[in-house]
């Protein structure tokens, strides 16, 4: 324990070391100023740093682990990990709902790839899933997991016999797919997906008890499965009890449902779903303690769980009241009571990260030992896909100290190559640590909650609320990359500290604004858009002109520069690489960066297919950058073993995302359409 103290908190002074731009950058900047490739600002310089360090993990680097590093060409998309084959609503769940604002191509179609998993085998009452259960959900039932052609409908560790259907996974699938729909905007996506969403929340209503308005579930129905047994009768067998975390998920999924049906012209859908939404609120008062936050569950025999210090099931329940306050489903004043109850428990932030309950769970269906035992799992284990949900709490509230020391945290674990999730030991362990690095999706939900907690981002059918929550120190702001909102693109900047003072838009005044919200009406904004908020008063300066730059500032290779390195990064990077996949591999690189420039010149740049071409050069360019940073013995090494396999998954990831692409760009020969058969031809070209 002693030893892994040092991992609590980054002094200021090592963030500045490590995580620093690149010298180029680093010498523009001066006291009490800050300019990085995604970030710059004047003021608290050291949490500027850390937001743009967050930014950058999304993106190519050649220094630290990356997202690309978890594509998976079999679907086109994201997986979970290297040792987690398949793709998980809850894993998946903050990361997905914290990144979703600021991605471009090719990660949005990524992503789609990903959840498509989930919605083109939902439960429809006919389809066979969970080998080796055979299970047919009932229709419009999400999952826990799925891959192509197998998805499980049920949490499958522990006595899966006991288990329900995936509830609050399918509230939460619905609340991801309807964010990605909401900021989008696209017509047809709408038309394709919203018959499922309106499924699934059919099946969720089959769960409200009309005379509570509270949703039951069986065990292992929750988010956090399976920590949740459901009600143990007095004959010792198990039934449904009303779930807390289903009602305030489910509630989060309607609200973003209403606003999908509003867009698609349905009044009487929107009307539906939000008298189902009143009758939803209306249950939450039997879930609330006296101190304002949220029990777990309440059996139908009057049983509550997760009422602290009580003298059975006597431990607080994190997730349920985080998310709340992280989708408003709690007002202001709530939300302190429950961000206030969180605070008096130290035994639930350990290290910084929240876990998913404290003390230990007396209510599980198992005894509280190995896996199971408090700390290491579903019991008091962190998951950073909470924690991302615990940190947009934290903007909401002005905690923004507490989502620092998040991030802070997390990096901890990055600077290692141990990005693993779940965390053991409360937060301060890898669950894997006999891997010699650790690459899983959830751990990138820190950086992703640190980036949109700065803005919220409230997407409805018409606008977009944009409700700055800027930390004490920080004077001005700007966000050098741009936030989606449909076909638009938003670049945001703040001047000051308080209340919203004053905006324009491209150097014009706009006035739909009060002191926390900035409205941004989508008729009525320009296509890209520049938006300055002025707080407290400031002046609004001229609108910056910067933009990120590329992957690691050092540009692309010509194809035939890029086939003559690919020997050299191969032998260094990843030396058992046989000699005709290097081969291979050298050929393929050339055909993408020719088909990539193709594109450009004719008209096709923004193409999804372009984009991906766009990452695979990137992240080659990365690996060259790795290779000479490591020559120059300017990256700190790893352990051997960790250094050979953190360098073998540079040159791997290089290789996985360039077969993945030229897969896809193969498939689009078979397909009718004209854009399609466009970008085989220039596909088709670039041999």
């Amino acid at each position: 324990m002693r030893n892994l103290r040092r991992f609590r908190l980054i002094p200021a002074a090592l963030i500045a070391a490590l995580f620093l731009p690149p010298a180029a950058t680093r010498a523009a900047d001066s006291p009490g100023e800050f300019s990085g490739r995604f970030f710059s600002g004047r003021g608290d310089t050291v949490y500027l740093r850390l937001l743009d360090r967050a930014r950058s993990m999304f993106e190519p680097d050649p220094r630290y682990q990356s997202l690309p590093m978890l594509y998976m060409p079999s679907w086109n998309g994201l997986v979970e990990g290297p040792t987690w084959d398949a793709w998980w609503i809850q894993n998946s769940y903050g990361t997905t709902y914290g990144a979703l604002p600021f991605w471009q191509e090719p990660f949005v179609t990524f992503m789609q790839n990903s959840q498509d998993l989930w919605f083109d085998q939902m439960g429809d009452g006919k389809h066979v899933g969970g080998e080796p259960y055979k299970w047919v959900a009932p229709d419009g039932c999400l999952c826990d997991c799925a891959r192509p052609g197998w998805i499980f409908y049920k949490q499958g560790d522990g006595q899966v016999a006991l288990h329900d259907w995936g509830m609050e996974f399918t509230a939460a699938g619905v609340v991801l797919q309807a964010e990605a729909l909401l900021i989008g905007r696209d017509a047809a996506a709408i038309a394709r997906y919203l018959p499922k969403l309106e499924r699934s929340a059919d099946f969720l209503e089959s769960r409200r008890d009309p005379k509570n308005n509270l949703y039951l579930a069986g065990a292992a129905g929750n988010l956090m499965a399976p920590s949740f047994a459901g009600w143990k009768k007095p004959d010792g067998t198990y039934d449904k009890a009303y779930l807390a975390g289903l009602s305030i998920t489910t509630i989060a999924a309607l609200d973003r449902l209403i606003e999908l049906e509003k867009m698609a012209g349905r009044a009487d859908k929107a009307k539906l779903y939000a008298e189902r939404r009143e009758l939803s609120r209306r249950g939450l008062p039997l879930l609330t303690t006296e101190e304002g936050y949220f029990v777990k569950s309440i059996d139908p025999d009057g049983t509550r769980h997760g009422i602290y210090g009580a003298a059975k099931h006597g431990y607080f329940e994190a997730i349920v009241n985080h998310d709340a306050i992280c989708f408003r489903v709690t007002d202001k004043a709530q939300s302190n009571k429950i961000y206030d109850k969180i605070a008096s428990l130290p035994g639930l932030r350990p290290y910084d990260l929240i876990i998913t309950n404290y003390p230990s769970l007396d209510d599980m269906y198992t005894e509280p030992k190995d896996l199971w035992s408090f700390g290491r799992w579903v019991n008091g284990g962190h998951w950073s896909t909470c924690e991302t949900r615990m940190i947009l709490a934290y903007y909401r509230l002005g905690r923004q100290a507490d989502a620092r020391r998040s991030m802070e945290r997390i990096l901890g674990f990055a600077e290692r190559f141990r990005m693993d999730n779940n965390l053991v030991n409360f937060g301060s362990e890898v669950y894997q640590p006999k891997e010699p690095i650790n690459t899983v999706y959830d751990a990138w939900g820190i950086p992703a909650g640190f980036i949109r907690g700065l803005f919220e981002y409230l997407y409805k059918a018409d606008r977009l609320e944009v409700i700055p929550h800027i930390p004490a120190g920080i004077t001005t702001l700007e966000q050098k990359f741009p936030i989606r909102f449909g076909e638009k693109r938003l670049y945001l900047s703040t001047a000051g500290q308080g209340p919203v003072t004053g905006v324009k838009i491209n150097g014009r005044i706009w006035k739909k604004f009060d002191a926390e919200t900035v409205t941004l009406l989508y008729d009525g904004i320009p296509a890209e858009a520049r938006v300055q908020i002025a707080l407290g008063g400031a002046k609004i300066g001229k609108a910056a002109g910067s933009r990120t730059t590329p992957a690691t500032g050092a540009g692309r290779a010509a194809g035939s520069a890029a086939t003559i390195e690919m020997k050299a990064l191969a032998k260094e990077l990843s030396p058992a690489t046989p000699a005709d996949k290097v081969d291979a591999a050298e050929a393929l690189f050339a055909r993408i960066l020719r088909f990539e420039a193709k594109c450009s010149v004719s008209g096709l740049g923004a193409s999804y297919e372009a984009a991906h071409a766009r990452l695979v050069a990137d992240f080659l360019a990365s690996c060259r950058e790795r290779l000479r940073l490591l020559k120059a013995g300017e990256i700190a090494r790893l352990p051997e073993a960790s250094q050979a396999a953190a360098d073998r998954l540079y040159f791997a990831t290089a290789v996985k995302l360039a077969e993945g692409l030229a897969k896809v760009l193969d498939n689009r020969a078979v397909m009718s359409d004209p854009g399609s058969r466009r970008i085989f031809e220039i596909w088709a070209a670039a041999r």
